[in-house]
């Protein structure tokens, strides 16, 4: 949501007692009904007592206590505001972090003098974007290139690409920054294809005089969904197996949307049995079968064939890389393990 729509949103909707419909709201604030609905669903995730109904006779209302003061707020702040989903790490990179911190405090102040006895969100909620067990940022600070991305210039970027040794001069035109799951990524065009370049991979840059050229209609947060949804459902290959069922939820949480868990009767044949559940891995390719291999023993690849082969063949060389002890383990050792 951009600043202006924001305060426009807001506005609207507190200088109105009747509920407004959708429809209304977006005639006002120039943009479609589905982006109005998403733009209440972040108000009220941000704490604003907005009321959606459903219906012929529904509407949005902001409820009593849901006005915001925004002439103490400065343009900075007003950004910032906008700019949601971000921890307070992640503004520091940005180097923004002053400014987010000043515009919730007054939004919070204000929201808690409305609000009577009801504690303001942002004392009882918390937000980390990091993944556990993260190792903390490596490569391109994000501060470093946001300042030429804002001047909406053309970019030539030195990326190495995962599978290359040495990183490649690259001439993109950058939406903006996505910060997902702790790390920092450009997204940009490429000879008028999206593209994601991690800052992990990203080692040089230099802004051109040329004005970027984005393909037209397409806002950063366009070319981020069709992005990330493209990665997430693209699928080019299905294996299936037979999981035991205590394993199940460890499953979904380790490998997310890529696995679905079928319910009983609806999964692919062979039937699974009275403590197993049938599963289905969508990949990109073969090699990424071994994804399954945690699971060991408690998984059972039923289909297709070579994904039963490629996971026969990895186990057989973890199996291999263990098959001669090694004498500093102490298995050679006549006194081992030590008498209980």
């Amino acid at each position: 949501m951009t600043p202006d729509r924001f305060f426009a949103l807001l506005l609207a909707l507190q200088t109105r007692r009747d509920p407004v419909t959708t429809t209304d709201l977006a005639a006002e604030t120039g943009v479609s009904v589905r982006t109005v609905l998403r733009d209440l669903r972040w108000l009220q995730d941000a704490g604003f007592p907005v009321l959606v109904e459903r219906g012929r006779w529904g509407g949005v209302t902001l409820l009593p206590g849901g006005a915001l003061d925004t002439a103490r707020l400065t343009p900075a702040e007003r950004d910032q505001l906008a700019l949601h989903g971000l921890d307070d790490r992640q503004r520091h990179q940005l180097g923004a972090a002053a400014d987010g911190r000043r515009a919730r405090e007054k939004v919070a102040a204000g929201a808690a003098g409305a609000a009577g006895p009801l504690l303001p969100l942002s004392a009882v909620v918390t937000t980390d974007s990091r993944p556990w067990f993260w190792s903390g940022a490596q490569g391109l600070e994000p501060s470093a290139l946001v300042g030429d991305v804002r001047r909406g210039v053309r970019l030539r970027i030195r990326y190495r690409r995962a599978a290359e040794a040495d990183p490649t001069w690259q001439l993109v035109d950058p939406y903006g920054m996505l910060a997902k799951a702790g790390r920092w990524y450009l997204v940009a065009d490429r000879s008028g294809t999206p593209r994601l370049y991690s800052l992990e991979r990203l080692t040089d840059w230099r802004p051109t005089a040329a004005p970027r050229r984005l393909r037209p209609g397409v806002s950063l947060a366009d070319a981020v969904a069709e992005l990330t949804n493209g990665w997430e459902t693209s699928a080019d290959l299905r294996i299936h197996g037979l999981l035991a069922a205590r394993h199940a939820e460890r499953a979904q949480r380790i490998l997310g949307s890529r696995v679905t868990v079928h319910r009983p009767g609806e999964g692919p044949a062979p039937t699974p049995g009275p403590d197993q559940v049938a599963l289905t891995l969508s990949c990109r390719n073969l090699e990424e079968v071994r994804q399954l291999l945690p699971f060991g023993a408690d998984l059972l690849i039923t289909s297709p064939p070579e994904a039963r082969t490629r996971l026969r063949e990895l186990a057989a060389e973890v199996v291999a890389q263990y098959a001669e002890p090694d004498p500093g383990d102490g298995a050679t050792d006549p006194t081992y393990p030590p008498p209980s």
